[in-house]
């Protein structure tokens, strides 16, 4: 049983507090919802998980599984079990999805990155183009180039969905996708929380939730977390809005 622990969590961008005293945290085969308007800080708190160097943590601590990782690296990170699927990918013509997954997943499980696709991964990978919704194609090309904004969404839960990891954080799963495209990574992530990841994910629709059906969800409003409950709170914000809802709090 893994468990991702946020403590008290405070961390500045260019000089600039971005997110204040943030805690929670998410367990094996949870999801938490993590809602709020644009520039709410939701990014920002996921890229501090992942490590980015450019955010400074000021105060607080990430903890998994009781080990701190405020002080590892971005790649020590997701040794430990932690894997970001980001908001807006970007493009890597010259490496191969295919190859990507391939030394992703081998230097996940001790081998050389540049060792051949094992038999299992090969099966599990054509039977997860399928899930998400890419095809056999997808994976000669180079990562998300060409990719419409749908298919770089795939991708990237096709990559979750390969490398299993403890922790996965999602950002925007459903951006970029009609309803048909929602409900197929909804039902992979799903799957994926089922075979015992914890979930942490952004959203600005119902959607996707009503699929998950989040244990919790936070609302986050300029870098604080400033209310907390159930599936009662997006359908709140999905009929009022963010600036009636943000009145009341």
């Amino acid at each position: 049983m893994a468990e991702l622990k946020v403590e008290n969590l405070t961390v500045s961008v260019d000089g600039k507090v971005i997110i204040e005293d943030v805690s929670f945290s998410v367990k094996s085969g949870e999801v938490l919802a993590l809602m709020g308007p644009n520039g709410s800080g939701k990014t920002t708190l996921f890229m501090t998980i992942a490590g980015h160097p450019k955010y400074n943590v000021i105060k607080g601590r990430v903890l998994l599984d009781n080990d701190d990782l405020t002080p590892l690296l971005p790649e020590e990170r997701v040794m430990k079990g932690i894997m970001v699927a980001f908001q807006t990918p970007i493009a890597v013509p010259e490496v191969r999805l295919s190859t990507l997954i391939t030394a992703m997943v081998n230097k996940m499980n001790g081998r050389k990155l540049t060792d051949p696709a094992p038999p299992s991964l090969v099966n599990n990978l054509i039977k997860g183009v399928q899930e998400v919704g890419l095809t056999p194609a997808h994976l000669s090309r180079g990562v998300n180039h060409g990719f419409s904004g749908g298919e770089m969404k795939r991708s990237e839960v096709l990559q979750l969905l390969m490398a299993k990891p403890k922790i996965a954080l999602i950002d925007e799963p459903d951006s970029g996708l009609d309803v048909d495209g929602v409900y197929a990574v909804g039902k992979v992530l799903l799957n994926l929380v089922n075979s015992g990841t914890g979930i942490v994910l952004t959203t600005h629709s119902a959607r996707i939730l009503h699929t998950l059906k989040p244990t919790k969800v936070l609302v986050l409003s300029k870098g604080r977390i400033i209310a907390e409950g159930g599936l009662e709170l997006v359908e709140e914000i999905e009929k009022i809005g963010y600036e009636n809802f943000l009145k009341v709090r």
